[in-house]
Parts: C-alpha cells; sequence; structure tokens
C-alpha cells in the first residue's frame, strides 16, 4: 500500500488532503530495523515522527535507579509515533525500540507542520490522536491501582494473542514484565499460576489459552 494511503488511515493525518499526504510521505523515507535497534532514546532532540510500516516497536521508560523498563505502548503497522515532541517541541518523552525486524517510514516535522499552518483543520486528527493516547493513559492507571500483577498479567496475554488461542508471545519475558509494570520473577509467579490452574499451556514462547473466559474474567 502507497505511504500516503497509510498515513490516511492514521487520526492524526485523517482530515488531511490526498495532494498532502503525498507530499508528507514523499519526504519521509523508509529505515530499517532488527531486533533491539533503538529508534530513539529518552531525552532525545527530536526532529522526525514514525510510522510503522512492518514489525513491532515499543516504547518504553527506564527507570534511573535500577534501569528496569516499563513498557507503556506496543506499536504496530500503521501505528505512528514520535509525534509528541512535534507538538510540544520538547525532547523524547521515552525511548522507542525494535522488538523484532522493522520498518518506519521517518517523517521530518517540518512538511507536518507547514501542511497544518496551511490548513490548521488538520488539527482535527491531532486531537482526536490525543485523547486516544490519553485514553489509554487512563486506562494504564487504572489497571495499576485495581489489577494486581496477575490480573495485569492475564490482560496483556489476552491483548498479545490478539483473539486467537494459539500465539506465540512476541515480546521476551522481561519485555512482558515491562509491560506488566512488575518484576519479571513476579509474571513468572502469574503465568505458572495459569498453567497449574489449566487456563493456559506454555512451550518457550508458544501459548495455548485453553480457558479464555476464565483468564479474561482474573484481567477485570
Amino acid at each position: 500500500m502507497p505511504h500516503e494511503d497509510l498515513l490516511a488511515q492514521t487520526e492524526f493525518f485523517a482530515d488531511a488532503p490526498q495532494q498532502v499526504l503525498a507530499a508528507i510521505a514523499a519526504a519521509g523515507h523508509e529505515q530499517h530495523l532488527i531486533r533491539g535497534d533503538v529508534l530513539f532514546h529518552e531525552g532525545d532532540i527530536a526532529d522526525a515522527l514514525y510510522l510503522v510500516l512492518r514489525g513491532r516497536i515499543a516504547i518504553a521508560i527506564a527507570n534511573p535507579i535500577d534501569h528496569r523498563e516499563t513498557v507503556v505502548a506496543l506499536m504496530e503497522p500503521g501505528d505512528l509515533l514520535g509525534e509528541m515532541a512535534m507538538l510540544d517541541g520538547g525532547p523524547r518523552s521515552a525511548m522507542a525500540r525494535a522488538l523484532e525486524p522493522s520498518a518506519v517510514l521517518t517523517i521530518p516535522f517540518e512538511p507536518v507542520m507547514d501542511a497544518f499552518r496551511t490548513d490548521p483543520r488538520m488539527l482535527w486528527g491531532v486531537t482526536r490522536l490525543l485523547a486516544q493516547r490519553l485514553r489509554v493513559a487512563d486506562e494504564a492507571l487504572a489497571d495499576s491501582v485495581f489489577l494486581d500483577v496477575t490480573g495485569r498479567t492475564a490482560k496483556r496475554l489476552l491483548e498479545l494473542s490478539e483473539g486467537v488461542d494459539d500465539f506465540i508471545l512476541p515480546v521476551t519475558q522481561e519485555e512482558l514484565a515491562g509491560m506488566v509494570g512488575a518484576s519479571r520473577e513476579r509474571v513468572n509467579k502469574a503465568i505458572a499460576s495459569f498453567i497449574r490452574l489449566g487456563w493456559i499451556d506454555q512451550h518457550e514462547r508458544k501459548y495455548t489459552i485453553l480457558k479464555r473466559d476464565s483468564l479474561d474474567i482474573r484481567a477485570r
């Protein structure tokens, strides 16, 4: 699919005319990443936003004391990232790292800002995207308050399964722990309890959900 068509499917650029999207896409370039490649670090000066074309990108924040990471978002094909620094002029608020071989469209800020100045109506898309980001942040905050580690682990496994019962975990145990917001040992203990209860089966990174209803109840 042409890059401008992928941009049109994002909330951020949903109100942009086709010719504007074509110009913005033409200003960008593809960047290919292998697993572990860092797209940007927390605190970096920003000059571009990114559209995920292939693979998965983790958005993570590191604890300054023990350097343990918390994965705050998992970006997949069609997702946009790195736009916040363009809107407020600040540095990167988190790190972005490839979880698998990935490709992104790197788009400089300037042609996007020029488009917004020319047609301020495009900013409605920005507003919708920021509202979505806020909803996700609110849900994550609620999870941290109302769900224990076992509940949060159940919820993340259900999300990562993407509705199928047999799936390959797309992240490592350490990365899963970062998504849950707990130590690897506590997340492994929660998974072991699910296996013992007969809710899931696991062999290395291959998971089978045996009792989705039970897992779903535990995730609430």
